[in-house]
């Protein structure tokens, strides 16, 4: 088995906070989401999250206008200059202070970044190779609290630039005659926003107190006078001197004055206010938030503390609509470049939304777990994945388009443990509330409840292989309930155990139950034989997770000393054991008073989980990472480093000097005086995540992981959210039994010759995609019964593999399909020999076929429909048919669209 799994996706988080960001076409939606940059394709209904993280979280995002680059700046001022068409990383810069906004200018040729009370402008990394891609242009002065906003003209010639201090500031990027700097007042609060009108130095800013102001320019664009130029030998000797005493140059400082001589605004521009509006100010609306203006349509929306959003038309401020998304605070709008569609961000519920005014309608509508993720589990053919969170609420995931398209809330609690049933249309959850529950996905309800005599709290969950038998552990009553899941009664109460039930886990062979406890055993119980105790195994500590391999015959148990141990569970005996204790690398938390490494000692695996084939376990708990053993060598095979994000705690591993004073840990210290959503006072005894805490830091942890049935990736939830990491095979050069006369040119001479399987194998040698590809799609479709059958063995398993993605992305379905049946045809009782083996290769190849059948035959019956659709309306309006038709015609139509029907079916 290759362990080149790399990072690729984030789910269950769809934003954290940040701005939102389109891009240039309008169809796709930057999302920042902790340290990392989701990227949703509305278009397509697809996300992705690019290849690359910040240390920190992500606060402000810059979008180049030809949509090619983009600057991401963390909460320290370190930014990262990417670019959007290789998804990578092109220059790394840092600004030594926290950046409040940054914004590319619209030609494309310099960006402003606003920290503390200045702007600097510099200019935008051009096609050219540079090694200092930043090059400081100017300093702009003149704010006197911190900054907030920036606007730019359409022709860049100024940008605007907001401020806490009430004012806004007008600054020209070029320096010009009669315009240098110009300050504006008229506010009683925060600038939350100010904006251009289009082609024009007319601005419009918006107060946090909900207040508008329209500012009127007495002179127009074109009307700006360019400064005489100045001795340029002067000029550049000033420029070497100054080099010589500073290490790095030094851009122009241009100090703007609130309150300037009546000589110094002679002939100068001047802005007078012509209107000042003010919005509703029932209830919360006067907390003001959120801004984004579209220049082309006039169009205004703002966004309020309590989650409600207005549309107004300007200048005249003609309400147009004013809608409720939720109950939280809108952190960031951003409106498309045709201006159809709007984006809103709540970080208090991680909430993300895309809607189209016009048509009052949603493009988009997520939200992730707005508290912990605990649970995961995929389904049989690895389509979707289910999480439970502590919110109470089960989700259910699209692995390919990576979106959310269910939403279960019937729990009242959080939820402990989520799982599919082997049919994968059956979800089942285990909650605090005393409750487990099954939900339908094929009419999205919940359908069954299983619950207790008396009240328990269900910290575990299983399903046996057939889906009727429903196990769950209890973790104040030490009891595990069992029951069927098509009449829903408690079939029995299995007791024994002398603490909280950790993890149960059925047998995927045979129907024997395996729970662990935190009385340090584990014991199988039988559940054909009146559930009895069928084995007891002692452990040195208590078992903390319970797993067994995929074909039953072997067990593994993870334990609080940090061991996982192997055990033969037919025989009771102990086949291997795995000292883990060093490998999860514990990090130190801000307020600990011992090193990481002692606080590694008392660490142990939380969860566990087995490869598709076996041969491998992966393993995560209270750490930043994910280890990956060989079972049967019992060495670590891997370390997946699952987070780099420094703004979660337990991250750091030393202890940070700069950060200690004599009265201890500047953790300590509860900065600043309330902030925007005022003073919060933590709850007493509150120990795991008090998110009333104004600085609380959420503690990196695995909490679940879980391998794909196909072998080809796995998934973990995490403080960050849901991981997804796959296989990366086009990077990897991997020949298979390779000799000196397997090459690209002697292949295709073979494939010339019309030797077929030859061309085949040594295609498989080489092991080069492309080349297969090529190779299997020019043998005609009536030779591939006679390839199939001459097949050596040893290459029927690759060319499986090899069918199974060819059909995500190749549209030669039925050419597949012909091969695929070939296949399974001629080699199928070998290949039964084999079974365990080839399990995830069959999966995999089974979700490939299964994702296409959805699609055609949903295709079809649309088709269907339509044409029913046609020949009811040609009825309706009376239409004249062919004289030749009797009126029996209608029948044979209807049973003609059922028979198509059929047929579709068929042929998928």
């Amino acid at each position: 088995m290759r362990f080149a799994y790399r990072f690729s996706g984030l789910l269950g988080t769809v934003y954290r906070r940040g701005n939102l960001s389109f891009t240039r076409d309008g169809n796709s939606l930057l999302s920042p989401v902790g340290n990392r940059i989701s990227l949703f394709d509305l278009k397509n209904n697809k996300c992705e999250t690019l290849p690359l993280a910040t240390r920190l979280n992500i606060v402000c995002v810059g979008i180049s206008p030809d949509g090619s680059l983009a600057i991401l700046i963390d909460e320290e001022g370190a930014a990262l200059l990417v670019s959007l068409i290789g998804k990578c990383v092109i220059h790394q810069f840092y600004f030594h202070k926290p950046v409040h906004s940054v914004s590319f200018s619209p030609d494309g040729k310099k960006f402003v970044v606003t920290k503390d009370n200045l702007a600097y402008l510099y200019h935008a990394p051009g096609k050219k190779r540079e090694f200092n891609a930043f090059v400081l242009d100017k300093t702009y002065y003149g704010p006197y609290d911190e900054t907030t906003c920036i606007d730019w003209t359409d022709d860049s010639k100024c940008f605007a630039v907001g401020s806490k201090d009430m004012s806004t500031w007008v600054f020209g990027a070029e320096r010009w005659a009669n315009l240098i700097y110009y300050s504006l007042g008229g506010h009683k609060d925060v600038i939350v926003a100010c904006f251009f009108e289009e082609n024009s130095l007319d601005l419009y800013t918006i107060s946090q107190d909900a207040a508008l102001c329209v500012w009127q320019c007495d002179t127009e664009l074109d009307g700006l006078k360019p400064m005489p130029p100045k001795d340029a030998a002067k000029e550049k000797k000033a420029a070497e001197d100054d080099e010589e005493l500073l290490e790095e140059p030094k851009g122009e400082e241009i100090h703007g004055k609130a309150d300037p001589s009546e000589q110094e605004t002679r002939n100068k521009v001047k802005y007078s206010r012509v209107a000042k509006y003010f919005f509703n100010k029932e209830g919360d609306f006067n907390n003001l938030t959120a801004a984004a203006y579209h220049k082309k349509t006039h169009l205004l929306v703002t966004g309020f503390a309590s989650g409600i959003f207005h549309l107004h038309e300007l200048p005249d401020f003609n309400l147009i609509h004013s809608l409720s998304i939720s109950d939280q605070r809108i952190a960031s709008i951003s409106i498309n470049c045709t201006g159809d569609w709007i984006a809103f961000g709540c970080s208090g519920l991680g909430q993300l939304l895309v809607w189209e005014w016009q048509s009052e309608s949603y493009v988009l509508k997520q939200q992730g777990h707005f508290n912990s993720m605990v649970s995961l589990a995929y389904s049989p053919d690895g389509q979707y994945i289910v999480t439970g969170g502590e919110d109470g609420k089960v989700k259910v995931w699209n692995t390919s388009s990576s979106f959310c398209f269910v939403t279960f809330t019937e729990h009242n609690s959080g939820v402990t443990a989520v799982t599919f049933t082997s049919t994968g249309y059956v979800v089942l959850s285990a909650s605090l509330d005393g409750t487990v529950r099954a939900f339908d996905l094929h009419r999205y309800r919940n359908f069954r409840t299983f619950t207790s005599p008396r009240p328990s709290q269900f910290s575990c969950l299983a399903v046996d292989s057939s889906g009727e038998i429903v196990a769950a552990g209890s973790q104040d009553s030490f009891e595990i309930f069992i029951w069927s899941m098509q009449s829903g009664r408690l079939l029995d109460v299995l007791a024994g155990h002398e603490g909280p039930i950790s993890s149960l886990s059925f047998n995927p062979m045979k129907c024997v139950l395996a729970s662990a406890s935190w009385d340090k055993t584990v014991k199988l119980w039988d559940m054909l034989d009146s559930w009895r105790t069928k084995e007891t195994l002692i452990m040195n500590s208590d078992v903390l997770v319970v797993a067994f391999r995929p074909d039953g015959k072997e067990l593994a148990v993870a334990a609080l000393n940090g061991q996982i141990t192997f055990w033969d569970h037919e025989n009771a005996a102990q086949t291997g054991s795995i000292e883990g204790r060093h490998d999860l690398q514990m990090g130190r938390k801000e307020l600990d008073k011992i090193t990481a490494k002692q606080a590694a000692k008392g660490k142990s695996f939380t969860t566990l989980c087995y490869s598709a084939d076996g041969q491998s376990i992966l393993a995560g708990g209270l750490s930043k990472f994910v280890c990956i053993y060989n079972v049967k060598e019992q060495i670590l095979m891997k370390k997946f480093e699952i987070s780099c994000n420094y703004s979660l705690d337990a991250m750091e591993e030393y202890l940070d000097r700069r950060k200690m004073t004599e009265f201890g840990s500047m953790a300590l210290i509860d900065e600043g005086g309330g902030g925007d959503e005022g003073v919060a006072i933590p709850l007493p005894g509150v120990k795991r995540g008090d998110m009333s805490y104004r600085h609380f830091k959420p503690e990196i942890r695995v909490t679940c992981v879980r391998f794909c049935p196909t072998g080809r990736s796995w998934a973990a939830t995490t403080t960050e959210g849901l991981l997804l990491y796959s296989l990366d095979s086009g990077l990897i050069f991997d020949p298979f039994e390779l000799d000196i006369d397997v090459t690209p040119s002697n292949i295709h001479k073979t494939l010339s010759q019309k030797e077929y399987t030859m061309a085949i194998v040594m295609a498989f040698k080489l092991n080069e995609k492309k080349l297969i590809q090529e190779v299997i799609e020019a043998v005609p479709s009536s030779e591939v019964d006679v390839v199939c059958s001459s097949l050596p063995d040893l290459y029927v398993e690759k060319l499986l593999e090899f069918l199974a993605s060819a059909f995500e992305t190749s549209c030669h379905l039925e050419f597949y399909l012909i091969w695929a049946h070939k296949l399974l045809m001629l080699h199928g009782q070998k290949l039964k020999t084999r079974s365990v083996k080839l399990l995830p290769v069959i999966q995999f190849l089974q979700k490939s076929i299964q994702r296409h059948f959805e699609d055609v035959s949903k295709l079809c019956e649309w088709n269907i429909y339509n044409i029913k659709y046609a020949l009811a309306i040609s009825q309706q309006r009376g239409m004249k048919r062919p004289a030749e038709e009797t009126p029996g015609d209608e029948e044979e139509l209807d049973s003609d669209s059922d028979y198509l029907m059929q047929e579709a079916h068929k042929d998928n």
